[in-house]
């Protein structure tokens, strides 16, 4: 038995649906998980986690000076709502929302600022007087009942910051508004926040002579709204599926346990959960894989190791021994390594970088179509070839420490206070 691209690609079409955090439908995806980790000889976990959420029962936003128009918008969860007449404020479009030019224009404004609200952009806004905040996505070039507009959430660690009531737009209406000279604009929200229940899918092989090593290998297996989400992440999802086929195979001398996180695309709820939860296991975890979108024919395999740099080199050895490419470099990565690494855990993710125009993620264009089995089994393979070298070690190569530099990006990617630690 061996790593098969085709056998992976088969369980995405399974989980190949729309599956948001605390749906029924990332529910069905995980048990769909477990049953295929039944079908292999081991007993799955599935482990509830509550998820903070918020129903939004109003979403409106309009320009109404010098000219008034309704605009199609949503509003972010979890980030408070306006009064019933809504909140109204002068508005700006600053360029970036981190530098000191931009802070300088955003008190008592209704800021409007580039693609996605960045931890830095939001706490500038707040830092600074902000009152509200717009955000827009897609393209120019999107056509009308062919793209679709995020529900975003206002995260956890953004609304530590402090919360202003924020909105998302298409990209179409933020340059409509740029263009035109909006000045003056109207937020009004209402919402109820609630909690939803999200699920971890566990399963474990005991080391055959060194138990009380661990090596976690994880993979998120929610979506986003609109999208089936099998780039990002059925792909990581079914690769780890295949490695953790392989080691019911070939028995590994150090334990390893296989997670696919839940609720990952709202927050990396999921492991977080997890580090938080089962802390006796964090302690005994030497190394954590994490494997998050794969499958692109068209694009490049890379390697971010959060860890010291020996692992970099140590990733590079197999590439180069085993001829393949892969771009590795010391750094973190915007998923489920992160909290491990947070905890003291060495991490690398592994990840296939769609080429630009061949590959999508958190949007409707995530579709199978433009994935194949083959660039899946690649990068499984190689994956799977580096974890039964590093599993299998007869001393463990990669020392269970965090250097100072990847410690300043951990926390500043979590927003963590010298207070927090």
């Amino acid at each position: 038995m061996s790593i098969c691209g085709q056998r992976e690609f088969d369980l995405l079409n399974k989980i190949g649906f729309v599956r948001v955090s605390g749906s029924e439908e990332e529910l069905k995806a995980a048990h769909i998980l477990a049953d295929e980790i039944r079908s292999i000889g081991l007993e799955p976990v599935i482990d509830p986690f509550k998820v903070d959420d918020a129903v939004i029962s109003k979403a409106k936003f309009e320009v109404l000076e010098p000219y008034y128009q309704a605009y199609e918008a949503t509003a972010y969860k979890c980030c408070g709502s306006t009064d019933e007449n809504g909140l109204e404020g002068e508005l700006v479009y600053v360029d970036d929302g981190t530098s000191v030019v931009d802070a300088a224009k955003m008190k008592g404004k209704i800021v409007l600022v580039n693609g996605y609200l960045r931890i830095d952009a939001y706490k500038r806004m707040v830092e600074n007087g902000a009152i509200g905040f717009v955000t827009f996505q897609g393209s120019l070039l999107d056509k009308e009942g062919e793209s679709d507009l995020d529900t975003r959430k206002l995260r956890k660690n953004l609304r530590e910051c402090g919360l202003i009531p924020g909105m998302n737009l298409r990209v179409a209406s933020a340059h409509d508004m740029v263009i035109r000279k909006a000045s003056k604009v109207r937020l009004t929200i209402a919402q109820e926040n609630v909690d939803v229940t999200s699920h971890n899918v566990y399963a474990t092989i005991e080391g055959t002579e060194k138990p009380e090593e661990m090596v976690v290998f994880g993979a998120h297996y929610d979506s986003v709204p609109f999208s089936t989400g099998v780039y990002d992440n059925g792909a990581g999802s079914v690769i780890i599926m295949d490695i953790l086929r392989e080691f019911k195979a070939n028995p590994p001398k150090r334990t390893v346990k296989f997670c696919w996180f839940g609720s990952e695309e709202v927050g990396l709820e999921g492991s977080k959960h997890y580090t938080k939860t089962y802390q006796d296991e964090i302690k005994k975890t030497v190394l954590m894989i994490n494997v998050d979108v794969a499958g692109a024919p068209l694009g490049r395999d890379v390697a971010m190791c959060t860890s010291e740099n020996c692992l970099v080199d140590y990733i590079n050895y197999i590439a180069c021994e085993h001829n393949f490419s892969i771009n590795v470099k010391q750094d973190i990565y915007s998923s489920d390594s992160t909290p491990f690494a947070d905890q003291g855990v060495p991490a690398v993710s592994f990840c296939r970088f769609g080429a630009q125009g061949a590959a999508f993620i958190h949007c409707r264009h995530d579709v199978i179509k433009y994935l194949s089995a083959d660039a899946l089994g690649a990068t499984a393979g190689f994956v799977n070839t580096f974890a039964h070298s590093i599993v299998n070690t007869a001393v463990f190569p990669v020392p269970r420490t965090m250097p100072a530099n990847m410690v300043e990006k951990v926390d500043k990617y979590l927003n963590k206070k010298k207070e927090d630690k």
